[in-house]
């Protein structure tokens, strides 16, 4: 259903180095690079599929109130191991790694990126 997501920022160069530390982890990397934007997809994807763009209208980037990107894990390992690099990168905690309430195999973390933007991984295969 989706296509792509984009997330804003207020410094490309940051959001960057954050990003470049946290989605190879999930087999995702950086695709597309411009002063404005950045785009990430998984190899042999033909599109970017997450976007980390400044606002087109020039007007400071905010996070969305309820706003969030979940991105798929293989497992729970990734899931633990993506947590630990957002922090490593500058992210910060917004859910520690653990199974939630949603189903008996639902393992997701939360972080926020540098902006606030909220991203989770989430592993949804027993183990």
């Amino acid at each position: 259903m989706l296509l792509y997501v984009t997330l804003g920022t207020n410094d490309i160069e940051r959001a960057r180095r954050f990003y470049d530390a946290i989605l190879p982890v999930l087999g995702y990397k950086l695709q597309r690079l411009s002063d404005e934007e950045i785009g990430y997809s998984a190899d042999g994807d033909t599109r970017s599929r997450l976007w980390i763009v400044t606002p087109f209208n020039r007007r400071r980037a905010a996070a969305g109130n309820g706003s969030m990107i979940a991105l798929s894990a293989e497992t729970r390992a990734d899931v633990n191991a993506f947590y630990a690099a957002a922090l490593a990168a500058g992210g910060t905690d917004d859910g520690k790694p653990g199974l939630r309430s949603y189903h008996a195999n639902f393992y997701a973390a939360y972080i926020r990126d540098p902006d606030g933007n909220k991203l989770a991984a989430v592993c949804e295969k027993p183990e």
